[in-house]
């Protein structure tokens, strides 16, 4: 009988985790910057805790390696279930170091063989991100999606304009307003008018598209709060000992070969999304208008829809702790 009500009771847990857990799309221009890895990683540990099912990662950077890339992550993590979706679409980015996607999937061992395994066999076969969106959607409870932009706005601007079709008979703006709870990113700069940051004007009438259009709250961590926290380079170095090779550090040590402390701009999107806790201060209802120019502007408005983080210099310190205790433990 004891044995019974242990078992009713462990059930009763699992069941209740599972209720709680967010339902999570992370949309990245991964390969662009080395904070989208460390970012990722923190949702591979979420979802393995149990607090986050990561339902997709939508890709908006181009080329053949990103999505071979997500998929040596899935792989490595032991996810290689989370689909991945790809565009046809994505804003042609400039790199500014070295595309770590492709290095560390071309990474071997003494022995000429990849050193990190990969699980999907035809990549072509990859459905395209807004195709992918509306399929896992639709299949959603209704409000219970939260999707994590950390990249350009491309496939969320293509998703409000695509129409019914086999998985859904709502348009693409009536499925994120059906199904969407919020919509995290990062992208802009909110104390600085005129400054054009590097999502925004990647893809500037995405961006507008977004902002005018998205039917749901939009909270933004701009680049000015990624800027005051910075992923220390000693971490990278000294802190994971415990595996012999790892692809987020690899990744790292890739995109900047002197290795050196990081802004954690997407990292801060994802932290805010999971796991806020009082790590961040939000702003009043307002309205984000991007410019032609790819200028990002906040208007306070009582019904507004929009929202942008900061953080006291005290917050910034314990996020900071947390970044590092998180990305360093073993998965």
């Amino acid at each position: 009988m004891r044995k019974t009500i242990l078992l009713l009771l462990g059930l009763w847990f699992a069941l209740g985790m599972q209720a709680r857990r967010l339902n999570i799309i992370f949309e990245t221009d991964m390969g662009n910057d080395v904070d989208d890895a460390l970012a990722i990683d923190m949702l591979y540990k979420y979802a393995r805790q149990g607090q986050i099912r990561l339902m997709a990662v939508m890709l908006n950077k181009e080329g053949e390696f990103p999505p071979k890339y997500i998929d040596l992550l899935n792989t490595w993590y032991g996810q290689r279930r989370i689909p991945i979706g790809v565009s046809n679409n994505s804003a042609k980015s400039i790199v500014a170091g070295t595309n770590y996607t492709q290095v560390v999937c071309e990474e071997t061992d003494g022995q000429g063989r990849a050193l990190y395994k990969r699980s999907i066999k035809d990549y072509s076969k990859l459905l395209p991100a807004p195709k992918l969106y509306r399929k896992l959607l639709a299949k959603a409870k209704d409000h219970s999606v939260t999707i994590v932009s950390v990249g350009f706005s491309t496939n969320l601007a293509l998703l409000l304009e695509t129409e019914a079709d086999e998985y859904s008979p709502l348009t693409g703006r009536e499925l994120v307003a059906q199904k969407v709870e919020r919509l995290v990113t990062m992208a802009g700069h909110m104390e600085n008018p005129t400054f054009r940051e590097y999502n925004v004007v990647n893809d500037i009438p995405a961006c507008q598209k977004v902002y005018r259009e998205w039917p749901t709250p939009i909270y933004t961590s701009p680049f000015e709060l990624g800027l005051q926290i910075k992923y220390p380079a000693r971490s990278i170095e000294n802190d994971f000992g415990w595996t012999a090779h790892h692809p987020i550090v690899d990744s790292y040590k890739v995109y900047l070969p002197k290795i050196e402390d990081r802004p954690t701009w997407d990292l801060t999107a994802v932290l805010f999304a999971v796991d806020p806790q009082d790590f961040f201060s939000v702003s009043a209802p307002g309205q984000i208008t991007v410019t032609d120019e790819g200028y990002t502007h906040y208007q306070a408005q009582t019904d507004g829809q929009h929202y942008y983080l900061s953080v006291s210099p005290d917050q910034a310190r314990r996020i900071l702790d947390y970044f590092v205790a998180k990305i360093t433990k073993k998965p």
